[in-house]
């Protein structure tokens, strides 16, 4: 699920913090946020805007997670507007809304584990690169023509 390895280049120390922060910054959005999905995705958007003109490592870091608030965007709002509906809608309470809480848990917790390894990691300058996002990051982040510290 998840592999480390070299960079294209050594990052510096203050890439590597910035590129951490772009990892606890949807933590963070996560616990400030947490009965609303979209908190945790416009935090992350933020910092993603915020430091796109920043050093390939920076992108690159705050580009997978952000891919990674996206994708829990949706499991997390199926299940709050369902929670939702069964609150305020009489909606009937099933088996099938508690296996998909059961699954969103799971998942969340699988990302919320993920991330802190990944910002500690990334704190250290390790290049830590997931899955699925990991190659579509690759796919949408490019390197500049100029490599720092060349």
């Amino acid at each position: 699920m998840i592999s480390t390895g070299k960079f294209a280049y050594e990052p510096k120390d203050y890439e590597a913090e910035k590129a951490s922060n772009s990892y606890v910054m949807s933590l963070a959005a996560l616990v400030a946020g947490l009965p609303l999905p979209i908190i945790n995705l416009i935090a992350t958007f933020f910092f993603f805007i915020a430091n796109r003109k920043e050093t390939y490592f920076v992108r690159w870091h705050c580009t997978q997670a952000l891919l990674s608030q996206f994708s829990l965007l949706f499991i997390n709002s199926f299940g709050f507007w369902w929670t939702a509906a069964i609150l305020f809608d009489s909606e009937p309470i099933t088996n099938r809304y508690f296996s998909y809480l059961i699954t969103a848990f799971i998942f969340n917790l699988a990302e919320f584990i993920t991330t802190i390894y990944t910002a500690v990691n990334t704190r250290k300058g390790i290049h830590v690169s997931w899955w699925f996002y990991g190659r579509l990051t690759d796919i949408l982040c490019h390197p500049k023509t100029e490599i720092p510290g060349k």
